[in-house]
């Protein structure tokens, strides 16, 4: 299938050397003409579709990803603690979008960054991994209706797609006592290729963190990962505790495969558009080849498609690159001057994100942001290394409104056909938004779901202590498009934050509720001043000055190519695949209809984990239920030889190693990188 077989290359933070591996799977040079499965993408999600349809010897499947390898930042992605102390954000591995001004937000241009680079965001973000809850999953699939597939989406289907991707593993008997941290191991997945685990270094306002909220009647949770995802906890995140290293989708998914012959990913090729069949006289449109630039757009080249093209390039890329290829809604790619392939409205269209915002004190103890930036003698020890902050809380409408719930749920009710979208021609994107916004006022906002998160942040430069309120359902919906036929020019992102009122008013309560978390016994034994908004901001009124000056991104945008009925502006039906297109589905954060309670890592890796399962199926017919491909020991360093049998009951050889002193060097490497393990 290529010429020769591609030698892995490891670049340590200390020795910028390569690394022989002869199993191992690397990024390719040179790949072939054709591939039966194309997948759009090589971040969070495209990875794991790799792998898992890779498992079929018989398929052949390549991922394109616009981003480099990352292997010359290598030891700030593996560093946890370095998403704080030295982001990725500054680099080439960060996209680097901003939003256009925003009206309702002092006309902002709010950034948002975003992962570029083998891994996504999964590479650079902040190893948040906590999961939806069960009501909302399970009101996904009521917006389906009786649309084929749409019990993938129900709990429990969902539920066990994220757990296929997860390898836990508690924390130290010190780390849980200082953290007050508890967890149901019966709810994690405990084989799967990433690890979720806890930092090996705490903080004692970390464990007061649940104390406080529990004194403000905000109870600990009890299922936090079990589909019950409401009140306090300390988070799981993504950390091999085997070697204190990021756990992300290229080290769980691609590192610790074997080069079986069928699967090539080939980095700093950025798809341009995906052409399709002329020849077709009716029915759905068939795509035959991906075009694709590895020089900025001077050259493009194309590779032809067997089977199918999988959009994963998340909530921008996916509908961006849909909207060069001319599909879309009629006025963006006119407007555009993009020739119109397939008409498909709600491209781009039911946009969500978490909008955040921090209230800030000064505290008379030490916090990780002063040990690092004061060059405290933990700063360059690996467990100090491994803390990030991962305290969190999940607050339902009851908890912020009482026994006002009810009216105030009303309140949003009566007012959702006023905000309704004003940059659509279409009805059935209307209808669409209607449709999110009842399901997440009628089912969502009056259930315990929550409807704020608080994050306790303790890493800031100049060692304040933040309390983080970030709104988890907004009304205010936005979209995605382009302005341009350069594929190569950024899409415009307008999430439209806070033009439906209802925003701003739950973001304050929830702000309103970090202040008194900062004021609540024990965490207020440790906080002096509060410097942010200061105590100045009493009134609604200022409180809105201020978070039209102030709120963000959390980092979570979704829904862009979002999973409902077509005469809802929907772009996917339940199995994945575009409307009007024979043989292209998405699969990634744009899916989900509506905005989920949680940080989207694990929900995501649900998504591809699921898409995976039900691509198999279709090619390959029932799975058999066997091993999970990826040992429970996959990980940056180690990976032990297994071998697997395919759902077409051909046995291949191993995708792992054979010999664990393959990959001695790497783990030399790595310990080096280090300064050792201590």
């Amino acid at each position: 299938m290529r010429p020769n077989l591609t030698v892995a290359r490891v670049i340590s933070a200390s020795l910028a050397v390569a690394v022989p591996v002869a199993y191992a799977l690397s990024p390719r040079t040179e790949i072939s003409d054709s591939y039966d499965f194309v997948i759009v993408g090589g971040g969070q999600a495209g990875l794991v579709l790799g792998a898992r349809l890779s498992e079929n010897s018989k398929h052949t499947v390549l991922v394109l990803e616009s981003g480099g390898n990352g292997d010359e930042y290598r030891e700030r992605i593996d560093t946890p603690a370095y998403s704080y102390f030295d982001s990725l954000w500054t680099t080439p591995l960060n996209w680097g979008y901003y939003t256009i001004p925003q009206p309702n937000a002092n006309n902002r241009e709010i950034y948002w960054p975003r992962g570029k680079v083998l891994g996504g965001s999964s590479a650079i973000n902040g190893l948040y991994l906590t999961r939806p809850g069960e009501i909302e999953i399970n009101a996904w699939k009521d917006m389906l209706g009786d649309m084929d597939g749409a019990e993938n989406w129900a709990w429990d289907s969902f539920y066990a797609a994220m757990k296929k991707s997860e390898n836990f593993t508690a924390p130290s008997e010190s780390i849980a006592q200082e953290a007050n941290i508890t967890w149901n191991t019966a709810d994690h997945g405990t084989d799967g290729p990433i690890h979720a685990s806890y930092p090996g270094f705490t903080f004692a306002q970390v464990g007061q963190w649940e104390e406080s909220l529990v004194s403000m009647g905000i109870a600990a949770s009890k299922d936090m990962y079990g589909g019950q995802p409401w009140g306090s906890e300390v988070s799981t995140s993504c950390i091999n505790p085997t070697n204190w290293t990021r756990s992300y989708s290229r080290t769980g998914y691609l590192d610790p495969l074997a080069d079986a012959g069928n699967y090539d990913v080939l980095a700093n090729a950025h798809v341009t558009r995906i052409i399709f069949d002329n020849s077709t006289s009716s029915g759905n449109l068939t795509a035959n080849a991906v075009e694709y630039t590895t020089n900025n757009g001077t050259t493009k080249l194309t590779v032809k498609v067997g089977k199918e093209v999988i959009l994963t390039a998340g909530t921008i890329g996916s509908p961006a690159v849909l909207l060069h290829s001319g599909v879309g809604p009629k006025d963006v790619l006119s407007n555009a001057g993009v020739d119109l392939v397939s008409e498909l409205p709600g491209v781009g269209q039911h946009l969500q994100d978490h909008l955040s915002a921090t209230v800030k004190w000064t505290t008379n103890v030490e916090t990780a942001g002063s040990i690092f930036y004061d060059n405290g003698s933990e700063r360059n020890n690996t467990l100090f290394l491994t803390y990030i902050d991962s305290a969190v809380a999940y607050v339902n409408a009851t908890g912020m409104y009482g026994s006002k719930v009810d009216s105030f749920k009303s309140t949003i009710l009566s007012q959702i056909d006023q905000y309704k979208p004003n940059t659509t021609y279409d009805n059935g994107v209307v209808d669409g938004y209607t449709a999110i916004c009842n399901t997440t006022a009628s089912t969502i906002f009056s259930s315990p779901i929550g409807q704020i998160e608080l994050l306790f942040m303790n890493s800031d430069s100049n060692g304040d202590v933040g309390i983080t309120a970030a709104l988890q359902h907004p009304y205010s919906h936005g979209r995605i498009y382009i302005n341009s036929s350069n594929p190569m020019d950024y899409p415009v992102i307008d999430p439209n934050y806070l033009y439906n009122p209802v925003d701003y008013e739950i973001l304050r309560e929830g702000l309103k509720l970090a202040r008194k978390l900062g004021e609540t016994a024990p965490v207020s034994s440790t906080l002096t001043n509060e410097t942010s908004p200061g105590s100045s901001v009493q009134t609604d009124d200022q409180w809105l000055e201020w978070i039209i000056e102030s709120a963000g991104t959390e980092y979570h945008p979704s829904s862009s190519c979002a999973m409902l009925p077509r005469d809802q502006g929907g772009v996917v039906d339940a199995n994945l695949r575009v409307y009007g297109l024979a043989n292209v589905r998405v699969a990634d954060a744009s899916v989900p209809p509506i905005a989920l309670s949680t940080h989207l890592m694990a929900s995501t890796y649900g998504v591809a984990e699921q898409a995976g399962i039900i691509i198999r199926k279709y090619y390959d017919g029932a799975l058999a239920t066997t091993a999970p491909s990826f040992s429970s020991t996959s990980a940056n360093t180690t990976s032990t030889a297994s071998s697997s049998k395919h759902a077409n009951g051909s046995t291949s050889s191993s995708r792992y190693p054979v010999s664990i002193l393959a990959w001695l060097p790497l783990a030399i490497a790595v310990i080096l990188s280090f300064g050792g393990l201590n």
